[in-house]
């Protein structure tokens, strides 16, 4: 008997004295690898196939849309802004107004409108922003906060001929708030876009 008790203190004093008084394993709090985000310089945008130039970051490279989903995009300028050291793109696409009946400056607005709206079943908030600058560039922008699959959208247009939707995607399944500074930094990319825009 005597032995029992003696292999029982032992044991307890063995568990005691490896976990300073816990008995318990407390896991580590969830971390993510740091980010090192590229310093800041842009270059103006020239591509033949856009009527217009903005300028875009260096640290991207621009890839051409040929297709979308199994047809033809609709006008060769759609485009995407891919920054691969992020993991993020900014997706643009142009359409020339009354090339056809369907592109319509009213329909192009309702859609941008729409596209935007539809996050709204997982965000948290939208906020809306107008653009109105005296080069002819007007439009929209969406700021989209919470875990919806783009958190930045805006549209440029004249109203007559040019009309250019752009979305903000960052391919990756972390949560929005652990991908805050990649978002903000994007965004910024994306606003620079807005506000040097010059159509042809």
């Amino acid at each position: 008997m005597k032995v029992y008790w003696f292999i029982a203190i032992l044991g307890l004093g063995i568990l005691f004295s490896c976990n300073d008084g816990e008995v318990f394993y407390s896991p580590k709090p969830r971390c993510y690898p740091k980010v090192v985000l590229p310093k800041k310089s842009y270059i103006p945008f020239t591509e033949s196939y856009c009527d217009f130039t903005f300028d875009y970051p260096s640290y991207a490279k621009i890839e051409q849309d040929e297709k979308f989903f199994d047809d033809k995009t609709k006008h060769p300028c759609w485009f995407d802004i891919v920054v691969p050291d992020l993991n993020g793109r900014i997706h643009c696409s142009y359409v020339e107004l009354g090339a056809n009946k369907e592109d319509t400056f009213e329909k192009m607005m309702a859609d941008a409108f729409k596209l935007a709206d539809e996050h709204i079943v997982k965000a948290d908030y939208i906020d809306q922003y107008p653009v109105k600058r005296e080069n002819g560039v007007s439009g929209m922008i969406f700021e989209i906060d919470g875990p919806a699959a783009s958190p930045f959208q805006f549209f440029l247009t004249d109203s007559t001929k040019h009309f250019l939707r752009g979305s903000v995607y960052i391919h990756s399944r972390a949560e929005p708030d652990s991908l805050r500074p990649i978002i903000e930094f994007l965004k910024e990319d994306a606003a620079q876009l807005v506000s040097t825009l010059e159509w042809k």
